[in-house]
């Protein structure tokens, strides 16, 4: 059997939230870390008890007591780990995990029992709900009736208030009442803060920058008093997750900072970090309102009676031993200037930003502190408004992004080496080497970022841009629109109305004549209208084109969609769809990227065969001749609209056989026009003449 054994995702309940975590069980200690705040619980395995294995809403749950009185409740497990469990409990540690069943009768009479923090309300001795104490905020007692209330807490959906118990009178002979008895169970165990007794220390005005102002703490065996001009906060130990202890830029000035979780109120703004400011200089006398004796028994050495030192070092080291966790200061980092801290910005605010050990924090407004274990990658991105600063990026693993804004240049490789140090993922790591051969580094060129979403669009594109060339290839595209050919035509049209107006000059007629050509154009582009709205004819035996990894992937999960969401709209289908995509696995979108290259695949032998069978060329082919067609139909419209004038213009002079001195020279000018053209129309320039000059002699006599 292996020496650990542990379990992902298990979850603890804090004042009526889930918080999910890793349990570890060892041969020397239980260890269990929650992935929210980092808070780990470690139990010496000497001090077990008692072990139940219970079913609860989330499956299955283990029950620890210890001999100091505390209970650990952890659920999330299978039905198929207790075998495991309990084979490693009777190997490795001398408590047996038993069995024990909940009462879901739903009865709402029955015991309560006080078992250390728990208020357990059993039915025929099996427990039906379970109350931790440490959660109850306020006991009011009535005439036979007890009423709890609870902390609340800001991230839980639904909240319980408050419950009441009915306590029935006893006639037994003794005189306590059992309300007042239930009562002082209850608030003996409970998180009620009572300022009750003399603290321990205070320390006079010291500036505090969350909650701002100056405030006097009077520091209590089981919570801290910050008491101000305008408000009061009353913070308990147990809601204190981490202390720090950080150097000011200027090296004059100390930052304490105190992490809390739950954090505390004032209306409806919540401060999760209390930020004390320290001169450095400033010193102080400390004297503990506790004997000698008493100091020894409860600090165990770590306090003294009488103590003088700095002033943040005289408060650290008081809230250390009573808070009972670890000051954490920076690590080994140094930045261009030698602090241990970055200028930056942060939202609209300047503060400094804290490379640790194990996390990054920035003060002081907002303060952000941010664990190693739960920054998905970082970026090193431009600045935004000036060449000589950067923008520092973390991603968290749950989808929060902070951007750290305008760090100077010079800090740039300290930073880097550090995140790189740490194993963080970089999500641009080629863009230092690309700074070292570029001395400017911010230029507007993007060749120094990678982006990995670009490189999959400009992939994508060249599959459709593939895909097109093959339709285009199918039918005829060049050919439907021969802007040479239409240049030609429209230019044969004018130059021949220019001919004729410059060979009739002189004559008022030949005014008129010009007067009526202006509508041969407009009639001419009418005409020319719907060949430009044709469109190219796809053939439908050619192979189609493949379809994405995400639109084969929707295809196969647009039914599962619509059953979890009955009514769903085609819009919402997309939606919801697109969130599901980016939600989904590295792996899984791995096997429909293979589906979706072999479909690629698959398509381009389709179209290869396609084209070796002569697919497309017919199709082009009655393009040309539909083409020819339409052109042949305009050229005879425009022979029938000449031919009419011709014959009003006989009519107006009456007499066949006379010929003006007009008809004439706009006879010969047309002919040595026609002439200077030379080889460039052949076929068409026989009908164009017909249409600009009129008939010969010959002809007319004839008629």
């Amino acid at each position: 059997m292996n020496d650990t054994l542990e379990f992902n995702e298990i979850y603890q309940e804090v004042k009526g939230t889930w918080n999910d975590g890793r349990l570890r069980f060892s041969k020397q200690t239980v260890v269990y870390k929650n992935s929210k705040t980092g808070k780990v619980d470690s139990i010496p395995v000497p001090e077990l008890t008692q072990a139940q294995w219970r079913r609860v809403c989330l499956g299955h749950g283990i029950k620890l007591c210890t001999s100091t009185g505390n209970i650990y409740k952890y659920d999330g497990f299978k039905d198929t780990d207790l075998e495991k469990i309990s084979e490693y409990f009777k190997a490795n540690y001398k408590v047996e995990l038993i069995e024990k069943d909940m009462c879901v009768k739903g009865w709402n009479w029955g015991t309560a029992k006080f078992n250390g923090p728990l208020l357990s309300f059993e039915v025929n001795e099996s427990s039906a709900f379970e109350i931790p104490l440490a959660s109850v905020s306020q006991c009011a007692t009535g005439k036979n009736e007890v009423t709890v209330e609870f902390h609340q807490n800001d991230d839980t959906e639904v909240s319980l208030m408050e419950v009441r118990f009915y306590v029935p009178p006893t006639t037994g002979d003794e005189g306590s009442d059992p309300v007042e008895a239930f009562a002082q169970n209850i608030l003996s165990k409970a998180d009620v803060i009572q300022a009750t007794g003399d603290a321990v220390c205070i320390f006079r005005e010291l500036q505090c920058l969350t909650p701002r102002g100056r405030y006097d703490i009077r520091i209590y065996p089981t919570f801290l008093h910050l008491h101000g001009k305008t408000f009061d906060y009353k913070i308990p130990y147990t809601t204190v997750l981490r202390l720090f202890l950080l150097p000011h830029k200027d090296q004059r000035q100390m930052f304490f900072v105190i992490s809390l979780d739950p954090p505390i109120k004032q209306g409806q703004t919540r401060y999760h970090f209390l930020i004390l400011l320290f001169s450095k200089e400033e010193e102080i006398n400390l004297t503990l309102n506790m004997n000698e004796d008493e100091v020894e028994r409860r600090f165990e050495g770590k306090l003294h009676k009488n103590m003088s030192g700095f002033l943040y070092e005289m408060v650290s080291r008081v809230m250390k031993a009573l808070v009972n966790r670890k000051i954490t200061v920076p690590g080994n980092f140094q930045g261009h200037s030698g602090a241990q801290c970055i200028t930056c910005s942060y939202k609209a605010s300047s503060g400094l930003l804290y490379p640790l050990e194990r996390g990054f924090i920035y003060v002081h407004k907002p303060p952000v502190h941010l664990r190693f274990e739960e920054i998905s990658c970082v970026n090193f991105a431009r600045g935004t408004t000036t060449t000589r600063s950067f923008d520092f990026e973390i991603e968290t693993k749950q989808g929060n992004q902070y951007t750290f804004s305008s760090i100077e240049r010079e800090e740039y490789g300290k930073l880097f080496d550090f995140v790189n140090a740490k194993k963080l993922s970089i999500k641009n790591r080629g863009f230092k080497e690309g700074m070292k051969r570029n001395d400017n580094m911010y230029s507007d060129s993007d060749e120094d970022q990678h982006d990995a979403y670009l490189e999959r669009m400009k992939e994508e594109g060249k599959i459709r841009e593939e895909a097109n060339d093959s339709d285009d290839s199918e039918g005829e595209s060049d050919e439907s629109f021969n802007p040479g050919e239409e240049d030609d035509e429209i230019a044969e049209e004018y130059d021949s109305k220019a001919s004729a107006s410059e060979s009739s000059a002189d004559d008022g007629d030949s005014d008129g004549d010009r007067k009526k050509k202006p509508t041969k154009k407009a009639t001419f582009v009418k005409e020319r209208k719907p060949r430009k709205k044709e469109k190219k004819a796809k053939d439908s035996s050619a192979p189609k084109r493949p379809m994405s990894a995400y639109m084969l992937w929707l295809n196969s999960s647009r039914d599962h969609i619509k059953s979890e969401n009955p009514g769903i709209s085609v819009t919402e289908i997309s939606k919801k769809a697109g969130e599901m995509w980016k939600q989904l696995s590295k792996e899984k979108k791995e096997v429909w990227d293979a589906k979706a290259e072999e479909a690629k695949k698959e398509y381009d032998r389709a179209m290869r065969e396609y084209k070796d069978s002569g697919g497309g060329s017919s199709g082009s082919s009655k393009k040309e001749r539909k083409k020819k067609g339409g052109k042949n139909e305009e050229k005879k419209k425009r022979k029938s609209g000449g031919g009419g004038r011709e014959k009003e213009k006989e009519r107006a002079t009456g007499n066949d056989s006379f010929k003006s001195r007009e008809f004439i020279s706009s006879e010969e000018s047309s002919s040595e026009s026609d002439k200077g053209k030379g080889q460039k129309r052949k076929g068409s320039d026989d009908e164009e003449e017909v249409v600009s000059t009129p008939p010969s002699s010959e002809e007319s006599g004839s008629d």
